[in-house]
């Protein structure tokens, strides 16, 4: 599959707020409401345990042309044969991680505040970039927070995709994209919800007005 271009709704689901037996229903709830991207986010690190798991959800994506991404873990990433994998600090490198996943596959990176960190990923070969914490987050409850101005500065200089991450509601996400986001990833404020797709359908419609309002 060629590399696609990351966009919309960024639907982060993260092992320990979804339990085994609620993650695949909330999943394809989240694509019926209109996610494009999936993350499965697993930081217990049990590889051959979720396995099973991140392969079922790599299947519901598949069936929906939704891109599929694996948080941290190359090599879980290539034995779900999954269409991507997001990289932060700590992990491989974007060239070891093409080396291993291929050419087609899509590498992100958290680059936090960092802009400069986002250049040389995009000159690394990244396919996409993530800015955030930008509001208070329960996931990251240290995370830097970068001005909005960020992303607009990020738009001027990057031609790979801007996610923006952090605290993201339907009510705060509009000005995001219009300071510069093609997506915008999302976990609890998505994943909480009472309804998801209703949730992932409020998200969504953020997108379809152009750079928000």
């Amino acid at each position: 599959m060629a590399r696609a271009r990351i966009a919309g709704l960024y639907a982060i689901a993260d092992t320990a707020r979804l339990a085994p037996v609620r993650l695949r229903g909330a999943v394809q709830a989240a694509i019926d409401g209109g996610a494009r991207v999936i993350q499965y986010r697993d930081k217990g690190g049990d590889s051959a345990g979720a396995l099973p798991r991140v392969t079922a959800i790599r299947a519901l994506c598949r069936a929906r042309d939704v891109r599929f991404i694996v948080n941290d873990d190359v090599d879980l990433a290539h034995a779900a044969e999954a269409d991507g994998v997001h990289l932060g600090r700590d992990d491989e490198s974007i060239t070891t991680a093409r080396a291993r996943l291929g050419r087609d596959a899509i590498i992100g990176v958290s680059c936090y505040d960092d802009l400069p960190r986002a250049l040389a990923a995009e000159t690394d070969g990244c396919d996409y970039v993530a800015f955030g914490s930008f509001y208070p987050s329960s996931t990251k409850p240290h995370a830097v927070r970068p001005p909005l101005s960020l992303l607009t500065e990020a738009r001027a200089r990057l031609r790979v995709p801007i996610v923006a991450i952090g605290g993201i509601t339907p009510d705060n996400g509009a000005h995001l994209i219009a300071a510069g986001a093609d997506a915008l990833a999302v976990i609890d404020g998505l994943f909480r919800a009472v309804d998801i797709a209703a949730q992932a359908r409020r998200y969504a419609a953020l997108f379809q007005s152009g750079r928000g309002a």
